[in-house]
């Protein structure tokens, strides 16, 4: 069966799109808190080696591959050797578990943004987030129920995510002429609130305050690469299968550029708006900046309500607003991993867009309503944790094993220099064949060195098990037995 390949409208679109699955939730909550932690100002000079040497050279890779075989994932992994397709589907089903337990985040957004027209937390946003809004049970193995207000957002955010890539192309082209914009503007709006606030100048001394001495740590070094790997979407298929809706001749090398730099620069852009905010709660709350400090969930909806709160005006609004800006941020990096599973899926089965798209949204809406019970958030975290430690970070690594040592660095570095702007040198075979995967196996063996020694965050052995290490596991399985499946693919002409 033949098919015309859907393509993007621009470059303009599909710059947007890349850039929209690369900004997600984590430029704000995680960049800022792991700066923070590893020497302020300092890890700047780890980060942006890292995002060279590392975040942008694998997203040259993933942008040729897409471009080049004309197919998602799977399809482009098994037109190097049939025996890789398995790859393909591996990076898709990590992105399919991923995307579980990411819109049930958004679905906290979308109660959050209601809850701020009244300040709904009240006096304590601590109290009401765990014990009101989740009603956190005694732990993994007390599920104690469904909370229907996440339920039912979770229900709307699946909705909106069925629509943004019911047409492909075409309708996320649409999408992200909004969704990628609108929150660089609400952000904009927050960094000017934040650093007109008293105390907002501690704040940001804080978050900039650099301390060389720990540039001599190789964690630290450790820890900017694992944040660029994370942050640029890479190992999920989706910059493949973005890349794949290209013309043929369309620039790779200095469309990864952009990509990359945007991703870095509204990360470091957020720290203003999340660091000046955090300086006037401090302030106001007459503790230093180190004693307000949070990250992850707890920043996003505990510290930051608490920060809109104590607004002298228009804290509602302010309020509405971060909450829109978590949302967008959001939607783009949701629809992206649905479209790259979806793209995977179509050229697998050979059946329409529509079919796909739905079994897709349905079976993980139904999978992720695990994260929507009162255990919902210990089961989210044990979950993240390791599909990203462990199975994203092997993703990257084949990656670069198979293209520089299988398909060839070389190859695909010509290719590229005849599709792009600017010409990339042999440095990036270096990188390609030794340099990032000697990282990212560093990275892998690291963190199975700290599982080994200290088992995450303690957790009993049955639920590393059934929501860490099984897993894993059955996602490699999984990619395996898709692969072996007999289906009516589509030719793309």
């Amino acid at each position: 069966m033949e098919k015309v390949r859907d393509r993007w409208s621009s470059r303009k679109v599909f710059l947007l799109a890349s850039i929209g699955s690369a900004v997600g939730l984590g430029n704000v909550w995680r960049f800022s808190y792991v700066c923070y932690q590893n020497g302020g100002g300092a890890f700047l000079i780890p980060y942006f080696v890292a995002l060279f040497t590392a975040g942008i050279p694998l997203m040259i890779l993933e942008y040729a591959i897409g471009q080049m075989m004309n197919g998602a994932a799977p399809e482009s992994f098994a037109k190097i050797r049939k025996k890789y397709e398995w790859i393909g589907w591996w990076a898709l089903l990590i992105g399919f578990v991923v995307m579980t337990y990411y819109t049930v985040i958004m679905s906290w957004c979308f109660s959050y943004l209601i809850y701020s027209l009244k300040l709904s937390w009240g006096s304590s946003a601590q109290d009401f987030f765990f014990n009101n809004f989740l009603g956190l049970s005694s732990g993994h193995g007390d599920l104690g129920g469904i909370r229907w207000p996440i339920f039912l957002g979770l229900i709307f955010v699946w909705v909106s995510i069925f629509f943004c890539v019911i047409k492909g192309t075409k309708s996320v082209g649409k999408v992200v002429l909004i969704t990628v914009p609108l929150p660089i503007i609400c952000l904009v709006l927050l960094v000017i609130r934040g650093v007109t606030l008293p105390g907002a100048m501690e704040g940001l001394k804080f978050y900039l305050n650099p301390d060389f001495k720990v540039l001599l740590k190789p964690d630290v070094w450790l820890a900017a690469y694992s944040q660029i790997f994370f942050s640029l979407s890479l190992g999920f298929g989706v910059l493949i299968a973005y890349a794949s809706y290209l013309p043929k001749k369309s620039d790779v090398v200095n469309n990864a550029f952009i990509t990359g730099l945007a991703d870095a620069g509204i990360s470091f852009f957020a720290g203003f708006a999340v660091f000046s905010t955090l300086g006037y709660l401090a302030c106001t709350t007459g503790v230093g900046v180190d004693k307000v400090v949070a990250a992850g969930p707890g920043l996003a909806f505990v510290t930051y309500p608490t920060i809109i709160s104590l607004l002298p005006f228009g804290a509602a609004f302010f309020g509405v607003l971060f909450f829109i800006m978590l949302l967008t941020l959001g939607i783009d990096s949701a629809f992206s991993l649905v479209e790259a599973v979806v793209a995977g899926g179509m050229e697998k089965w050979g059946i329409s867009r529509w079919k796909v798209n739905f079994i897709v949204c349905a079976t993980a809406f139904f999978l992720g309503i695990i994260f929507t019970t009162r255990a919902g958030l210990y089961w989210l975290d044990v979950v993240d944790h390791f599909i990203t430690t462990f199975g994203l970070v092997a993703v990257g690594l084949a990656e670069c094993l198979i293209i520089g040592y299988v398909l060839g660095a070389e190859r695909i570095r010509r290719y590229v220099n005849e599709h792009s702007d600017f010409s990339i040198g042999k440095w990036w075979n270096i990188i390609i064949k030794f340099i990032t995967p000697s990282i990212l196996a560093v990275l892998i063996l690291k963190n199975l060195w700290n599982e080994i020694k200290i088992p995450y965050e303690k957790y009993p052995g049955w639920v590393l098990f059934a929501g860490g290490w099984g897993i894993v596991v059955l996602v490699v399985i999984g990619a395996y037995l898709l692969m072996k499946v007999k289906t009516k693919k589509i030719n793309f002409g």
